[in-house]
């Protein structure tokens, strides 16, 4: 592996750690949000596909009705949350961090509440689906934001890997015990859980001590246009970034696309029982967990820019073998491999990635660059899971898991193979049109 490289036009306190380098240990305040997050995963976690149940076994909902719930979300919410990425950028933090947690906590918390009086509606859950979609695009803009200030540039794979490793620890257990509040408690149980998640995460993040610095200064007199589209413009002026962007529209579609095809692969065609379906869902989170926790010593032993390179073609390779299971036992064992070792790369790019991406990208237009990031994922992916249920109809499901992983193959290609960590010309500009801080 190569090490990353540096150039002097970079300050001392924006460059990505050295190789071999050590970082300080990391604040109390990032413990308290660390905190704060695992157990909003962990309530997510539970929570997981919980609407769609309760539009099924209250609502008696049609198949359609519960695609679209997905899709009315992931589409109203990116609407919503696109003029929101000024406001966010130009905001403290922690405020909207809390306010979304709250916000999502108190639709959630509606619906068990009109399950309880019989008032509930599929109209309301469509609502609490855009509400619960688009908090967590704004959380995720304002928290990328405020995780930078926080933490040193050389604490950033470590702290960023923690926050994964609670992401997949909580995605292993959080369904199965969702399913047993269910079972126990009644059908809107796990929304319950996932509603007061959020409010615990609230005030988890009131709990933090340190001052927030101040948000990036804005123009006098904004064009509300560009700045809503300042997020893609700073992106695309960037050629990492740029390319980044490409790979992980590439990537996450075909993920997203191959994770349907693939459960009909499991019950239908290889004829696994439901307990070994779920042991092929959970079983490979432990990669998942395994790569966040060699992240951070895989970076600070061979540089940033070459884990992202070679955790980036690592997580494309296995993909491939899913189509080759046989019925069984023996099929059930190909996917937890080909999964497990697919996770364990995702979970070691994903830290490098977020790291490698907040040190490429301005403080003064972060919060947009990452919704933009978010929207783009959220546009993008259902036409990659549509298209691979068409293909999976006119054909067979192998045929189209095999033409995703011959996308994620693909996606390696435009990982950022060329690192150059001063500011590219165009993402200069754009740069440029931001007033400084004092």
């Amino acid at each position: 592996m190569t090490r990353i490289r540096t150039t002097a036009s970079v300050p001392a306190h924006h460059r990505p750690p050295a190789a071999g380098g050590a970082s300080s240990p990391l604040s109390r305040d990032f413990y308290r949000l660390w905190g704060a997050y695992s157990v909003s995963e962990l309530g997510s976690a539970v929570g997981a596909g919980a609407l769609p149940l309760v539009a099924i076994l209250v609502l008696d909902s049609s198949s359609l009705q519960v695609s679209l719930l997905a899709v009315i979300s992931g589409i109203a919410s990116a609407v919503i949350v696109l003029p929101l990425g000024p406001w966010i950028e130009f905001r403290r933090k922690r405020p909207v961090m809390c306010g979304t947690d709250l916000l999502r906590c108190a639709a959630l918390a509606s619906v068990p509440a009109a399950a309880a009086l019989h008032e509930l509606t599929y109209g309301q859950l469509c609502i609490v689906a855009i509400v619960q979609t688009a908090g967590g695009v704004a959380f995720g803009a304002a928290s990328g934001a405020h995780l930078k200030n926080l933490v040193t540039t050389e604490q950033r794979v470590t702290a960023i890997s923690r926050l994964d490793t609670s992401q997949w620890t909580a995605n292993s257990i959080g369904s199965p015990i969702g399913g047993i509040l269910v079972s126990w408690l009644g059908t809107t149980a796990s929304v319950t859980v996932d509603a007061v998640s959020f409010l615990l995460s609230a005030l988890g993040i009131r709990r933090l001590r340190s001052p927030e610095p101040p948000p990036p200064p804005r123009h006098p007199a904004p064009r509300r246009g560009r700045e809503i589209v300042e997020g893609w413009r700073y992106i695309l002026h960037h050629a990492s970034l740029r390319a980044l962007l490409i790979n992980a529209v590439i990537f996450g579609g075909a993920i997203m696309a191959a994770m349907p095809v693939v459960t009909v692969l499991m019950l239908r065609d290889l004829h696994l029982a439901p307990w070994q379906y779920g042991l092929a869902l959970g079983l490979p989170c432990v990669g998942g967990i395994l790569g966040c926790l060699a992240a951070g010593h895989l970076t600070n032993r061979y540089g940033l820019h070459a884990v992202l390179l070679t955790t980036g073609v690592g997580r494309t390779l296995w993909m491939g073998l899913i189509p080759l299971a046989q019925p069984g036992t023996p099929g059930l064992i190909v996917i937890v491999i080909a999964e497990t070792l697919l996770l364990f790369f995702a979970g070691a790019f994903n830290p490098a990635f977020a790291t490698y991406r907040m040190t490429h990208t301005s403080e003064h237009c972060l919060s947009r660059v990452l919704t933009a990031w978010s929207i783009s994922s959220k546009l993008t992916q259902p036409i990659f899971i549509a298209a691979a249920g068409i293909l999976a109809a006119a054909t067979d499901p192998r045929t189209a898991i095999t033409a995703t992983a011959a996308l994620t193959a693909a996606s390696a290609g435009f990982l950022p193979w060329k690192s150059n960590l001063a500011q590219p010309a165009g993402a200069a500009r754009v740069l440029a049109r931001q007033p400084q801080a004092p």
